[in-house]
């Protein structure tokens, strides 16, 4: 049996590791590399190809979201920096992102956009092959969304990306999360106009997501307002509503558990990676009877509330939002057309 599972590689193009972290073969991969000399041998890339000769700040890092220049020609978090704007550095890119399409990849998650200069990025998608013809039709081009966290107050923009590619939308997980908790006075009835009434990108560029892997341990954009797994109920909740409205194309979230160890606000185990052997390898991903995940692994897209929601959205893609009703307060109801209706109670009772 088959399953028509597309895959979306994430893919990191802005940066190789960071500064200083030595050498050796402990990479993914187990190839040589050398970050005190900028060798790595298996690309290949020497110093040549980084852009610490154009950073003008004094630690060769970001220091300041409001250059432009910074933002995108320094080190983010001392990550070595590539020079995209190298017709060889472009070219080893496209060469990796065409291995993947030529091996059956759907499209790509372009990590850390905001940190590259977007004719770089459309150089780059310029040299992409169309997708395989064994499992796509012909001409089919890659699906490429881009990471730019734009919360706004910074000179860069996601819609200065969203020509490319479809963006992340990281206010929406932010804000929503903000209304399910019902922070600040907020209630599920002002979703009403839930998408660009509330200064949103247009929904046709958007990407969007009740949570990732960077903010659901405190990192990236959207603070403690963000709704994760460890609040189940509200996590239901919140995704159910983002798969029922038609705002934007959707990414649900599939996590594994850690030890949490909050202390003072802040997770001092958010580095932690996945369930794995004493030996570093990570660990299967065992299936319960119930079709849930086991053994560490949370695999929120096997919830049963959230596998029905994508068949909902599914079967009422298209289709409009009508015969909205609220109770002015966290009891909402809406249809997509003639195709389906969704009721969400928030209140207390």
């Amino acid at each position: 049996m088959f399953l028509q599972v597309n895959i979306y590689v994430d893919v990191v193009i802005n940066h190789m590791c960071k500064v200083g972290v030595g050498e050796g073969r402990h990479s993914s991969c187990g190839t040589y590399f050398n970050s005190h000399k900028k060798d790595f041998p298996s690309v290949p890339y020497s110093s040549w190809d980084f852009n610490d000769g154009k950073c003008k700040t004094n630690s060769g890092d970001i220091e300041n979201y409001h250059d432009i220049l910074q933002v995108r020609d320094c080190r983010l978090v001392s990550l070595l920096d590539l020079n995209l704007q190298k017709d060889y550095v472009r070219g080893k890119v496209a060469e990796y992102m065409n291995v993947l399409i030529d091996m059956g990849v759907a499209g790509f998650r372009v990590d850390a956009c905001k940190h590259m200069w977007p004719g770089d990025l459309e150089v780059v998608y310029s040299h992409l092959h169309n997708l395989n013809t064994s499992w796509f039709h012909n001409r089919s081009k890659p699906f490429i969304f881009q990471e730019v966290i734009d919360l706004g107050g910074e000179p860069i923009t996601a819609s200065e990306y969203s020509g490319l590619g479809r963006v992340t939308e990281f206010k929406y997980s932010g804000k929503l999360g903000t209304v399910i908790r019902k922070w600040h006075g907020e209630k599920m009835a002002y979703l009403r106009n839930w998408g660009e009434g509330w200064a949103f990108m247009p929904s046709d560029k958007a990407l969007v997501f009740v949570d990732n892997h960077d903010n659901q341990r405190g990192h990236g954009a959207g603070g403690g307002s963000i709704i994760t797994f460890w609040d189940p109920r509200i996590y239901k909740i919140a995704t159910g509503f983002m798969l029922a409205h038609p705002y934007g194309v959707t990414r649900v979230m599939s996590s594994f558990r850690w030890n949490r160890q909050i202390v003072d606000g802040k997770d001092q185990n958010d580095w932690m990676g996945p369930p794995s052997y004493p030996d570093g390898s990570t660990k299967p991903v065992p299936i319960n009877p119930n079709t849930t995940c086991g053994d560490g692994w949370v695999c929120e897209h096997r919830w049963r509330q959230i596998r029905n929601m994508v068949i909902f959205r599914n079967v009422v893609n298209t289709q409009p939002i009508s015969h909205w009703w609220d109770n002015g307060s966290n009891q909402v109801a809406f249809g997509r057309g003639n195709r389906g209706f969704i009721v969400f109670n928030n209140d207390d009772w």
